[in-house]
């Protein structure tokens, strides 16, 4: 079944954990298909919603997979994590460092559905 409004088929969500399970304004590191993901609830405060972002793990700056346990802020209208040894920033939504932009991660569609966090993988 093809899921329209993310243009992926539905097969490939994977639901990771409960969106109360993160601390917002947090991440969380998921084993997803073998693969390190961070995943991250912010909490939107214009609109009041949560939001989730699932970005790779693995900060190729360290060499370490250690951006689940990244400062989440913004620069500008952008939503990052700030990786908690070199200070890189990761934009949550696309995965580009913003410092070093050959050292950009994956980025992942994220979602929540009835209070469960689901990444297509």
């Amino acid at each position: 079944m093809k899921d329209m409004s993310h243009g992926v088929f539905e097969e490939n969500w994977v639901p990771v954990c409960q969106l109360d399970d993160i601390v917002p304004n947090t991440g969380v590191c998921a084993l997803v298909k073998g693969e390190q993901v961070a995943v991250f609830h912010i909490d939107d405060a214009q609109t009041g919603q949560a939001r989730v972002f699932a970005i790779g793990n693995y900060d190729p700056n360290s060499q370490a997979a250690v951006l689940s346990r990244g400062l989440v802020g913004s620069l500008g209208e952008r939503i990052v994590v700030a990786s908690p040894i070199y200070k890189h920033h990761f934009d949550l939504a696309t995965g580009e460092c913003l410092e070093e932009p050959s050292s950009s991660v994956t980025a992942f569609a994220a979602r929540v559905e009835n209070g469960q966090v689901w990444i297509a993988a």
